[in-house]
């Protein structure tokens, strides 16, 4: 297996950890004091980094599937560990709201990692935008070129055509004319044989 195939089921494992490590945290994370917040928000830029990172080695529809499965996996995993462990994670009190506070973590983290997928997905999609259009720019000026080129042979090509007609005219003209002349001699041949003739006749 390739190096790169490693680093990229290390980001969707790291990812996984990071989901589920946040059901060790403290219950009250979400209420935003300095420590939590902070925690809350290197988590956040992990996950954010991970999807980042997965987006841009296996694309957004493959990407995206992983990502899914991982958040559905380690949400499940963790309500099943805190209905197991309710003393642990101390929420033996009211275990459904707890579940879903815990869900809602894995959920939101999760969340995290698909928004660093879709903002990579983003920037990917608005460069591709940009060389299509300088594709498109250059096509278009390579076209408006051959356009100008193609103008160019057609003139020369009409030029060339009327000089090869006048040249046929001119021709066509010479060969009358030649056709004439000869038709004259003949005529004038003839006409002095005859005259000819006749004197000869005459003696």
């Amino acid at each position: 297996m390739e190096k790169r195939s490693y680093i990229n089921y290390l980001a969707i494992l790291l990812l996984g950890v990071l989901i589920y490590a946040s059901n060790f945290l403290n219950t009250d994370l979400f209420h935003f004091g300095e420590k939590n917040f902070a925690v809350w928000f290197v988590l956040s830029i992990l996950c954010f980094a991970s999807g980042w990172y997965i987006n841009r080695m296996l694309g957004w529809n493959r990407g995206g599937k992983i990502v899914f499965a991982v958040i559905i996996s380690v949400t499940t995993v963790s309500i099943i560990m805190v209905t197991f462990f309710a003393d642990y994670f101390g929420v033996n009190e009211i275990l459904t709201e707890n579940l879903i506070l815990y869900s809602l973590r894995n959920i939101t983290l999760g969340a995290m990692g698909i928004f660093g997928m879709a903002v990579h997905e983003v920037i990917n999609n608005r460069k591709d935008n940009e060389m299509l259009k300088s594709k498109v720019e250059l096509l278009e000026k390579e076209t408006n070129v051959s356009k100008k080129e193609a103008d160019l042979i057609i003139k020369e090509a009409n030029v060339n055509a009327e000089k090869i007609i006048n040249d046929a005219e001119a021709k066509a003209k010479n060969i009358v004319f030649t056709k004439e002349t000869i038709e004259k001699e003949l005529k004038e041949f003839i006409q002095s044989e005859r005259e000819l003739i006749k004197r000869y006749e005459g003696k």
